[in-house]
């Protein structure tokens, strides 16, 4: 290895003048070992993190300064330029060293593999099996390794090597001639551990189906304690006593006013929407201490009480005028059901969706005899389309998309199947997929891109509206809409997706007309 030299300067006394003299000679250094990484890394890290922060620093500020930011582009440049070259100098610097180190493990493989070679030559009645002669090189690989570490002449390792491949053969030789003296042990060993292993196999599949099965179960339930369930609803139930309390004794808890004039609607929820509501919202499991604030802004959002007070000039029995005051109060129940698509994204949505579906598979949880509100599964209403309605292909492509979500729950604002749908959202998804490209349209958007068409005239395909199904801001237009399939049946999204009969008095009450989509 080439190395330095060193001038070093020698002081001493002259023995005769007692004078101090100087002395100047070279010196060979032998050349250092070369740093590690590691080395290189802890010697750098202070400087590399004045440099990070100093560079977030300048980040935050550049998207307001033009200039700054191309000034610290260039920064950034040149600290890589110059990190680059350091980087380069070291590796030339430790070039001989690595060059050495792979012929050093060169030699030693060529070596091994001699030493291999010459032992199969002289003993060719060791080399038996493949597996008996992996066993002898193996071991002089390893004899060997053990030898040079230990600095042992080159005699003497090529002997030992050779003595730990002989062994390694009589070994291998011994343990052979036993198996086959147990041949008919081992085979039945080995056709036990293969029956063993398809068992497993099996079991392991059973096991990944199980886990499957149980997932998507979990995936439906209601995490969290019966406890904590209950207490949520009682809670948000004794929010909607004090709401009521209050409205039945509005004129004594505010008192002044000559006249009292109500506009309510009902106070009520269903207890399967708020906990799935609650379970979306909080991803999970949760406790009745987690959901305070939930509750409060669920019924906020779901409640809305005004009060407009208005004042007249009235006369009495003699003529005289005075103010009469009137205080209209009106309480608005926006439906818990109609809230999810505001407080959740897609998600949650998607989760809200399953947990109605299935009601928690809990539908014990909240009994109807107790909870009037609360929600029962239901099943879908099915029915077969006579063959001949199918043979238009468009309406055809209608149907088998449609039936695709038979079963799907109503949810309020829904309008894909991560999410399900309400009836708008049902059948703008369909037509989006079976040749038309309108987007997502609500009722009398869907309306609008009809032409009326007269019952006697409806044909399979057509669109079905109805009036007046709720309290919809625009009573003298369509609410709910289904896909005709003739017959007087549609499928629509009820609760669930499902076929229905528009014969029956409830739709017929409700009927509002028939549209045609033009050909898409």
């Amino acid at each position: 290895m080439p190395k330095k030299k060193k001038l070093v300067k020698y002081r001493q006394t002259d023995p005769a003048t007692g004078k101090p003299k100087t002395r100047l000679r070279f010196e060979d250094v032998d050349k250092p070992a070369p740093a590690s990484k590691l080395t290189h890394t802890v010697k750098a890290a202070p400087l590399n993190a004045v440099s990070v922060q100093t560079h977030r620093k300048i980040q935050e500020t550049e998207q307001e300064n033009v200039g700054v930011e191309s000034a610290h582009r260039l920064e950034e440049t040149a600290e890589g330029s110059v990190r680059l070259a350091a980087h380069s100098v070291r590796a030339r610097k430790l070039r001989p060293y690595r060059e050495a180190e792979k012929a050093r493990m060169k030699l030693g493989r060529a070596n091994v593999n001699a030493l291999y070679q010459k032992h199969i030559r002289d003993h060719p009645d060791l080399a038996s099996n493949p597996i008996s002669r992996w066993q002898q090189k193996r071991a002089i690989r390893k004899q060997y390794a053990t030898s040079v570490r230990s600095g042992e002449g080159v005699a003497a390792t090529m002997e030992n090597a050779v003595r730990a491949a002989r062994q390694a053969a009589e070994k291998s030789k011994a343990t052979g001639s036993f198996v086959w003296k147990h041949k008919k042990g081992f085979a039945i060993a080995a056709a036990l551990f293969l029956a063993v292993s398809v068992f497993l196999n099996g079991l392991s599949s059973c096991t990944v189906l199980a886990e499957g099965v149980l997932s998507g179960l979990g995936g439906s339930t209601y995490p969290s304690a019966d406890g904590d369930m209950l207490g949520a609803e009682a809670a948000y139930a004794g929010m909607e006593a004090e709401l009521k309390n209050e409205l039945d004794n509005y004129a004594a808890l505010h008192p002044g006013h000559d006249e009292y004039q109500f506009d309510l609607d009902e106070i009520g929820h269903d207890p399967y929407v708020l906990i799935s509501l609650l379970t979306a919202c909080h991803r999970g499991t949760w406790t009745l201490a987690d959901v305070g604030e939930t509750l409060e802004m669920l019924f906020e959002r779901q409640y809305t009480l005004t009060e407009t007070v208005a004042r007249e000039t009235r006369y009495d029995e003699n003529d005289q005028p005075y103010e009469y005051t009137i205080c209209k109060v009106e309480l608005t129940n926006f439906n818990l059901s109609h809230l999810p698509v505001y407080v959740l994204d897609e998600d949650g949505m998607h989760l809200y969706a399953v947990y109605m579906a299935t009601l928690g598979n809990r539908p014990d949880l909240f009994p109807v005899s107790e909870y009037p509100n609360a929600s029962t599964k239901e099943d879908y209403l099915d029915y077969d389309v006579p063959p001949e309605a199918l043979e238009d292909e468009v309406f055809a492509a209608m149907l088998k998309e449609a039936e695709k979500y038979l079963g799907f729950p109503y949810v309020w604002g829904g309008t894909n199947p991560s999410t399900s749908f309400d009836c708008s959202g049902f059948v703008s998804w369909v037509i989006n997929h079976s040749g038309w490209n309108y987007g997502r349209l609500g009722v009398i958007g869907l309306e609008n891109v009809c032409t009326p068409v007269s019952k006697a005239n409806a044909k399979p395909g057509d669109l079905v509206f109805f009036i007046g199904t709720y309290d919809a801001p625009y009573p003298d237009r369509p609410s709910h809409v289904g896909i005709y399939v003739g017959n007087g049946m549609m499928i629509h999204c009820g609760s669930p997706i499902s076929y229905a009969n528009i014969n029956t008095p409830y739709w017929q009450d409700h009927y509002y007309g028939f549209g045609r989509l033009r050909e898409p």
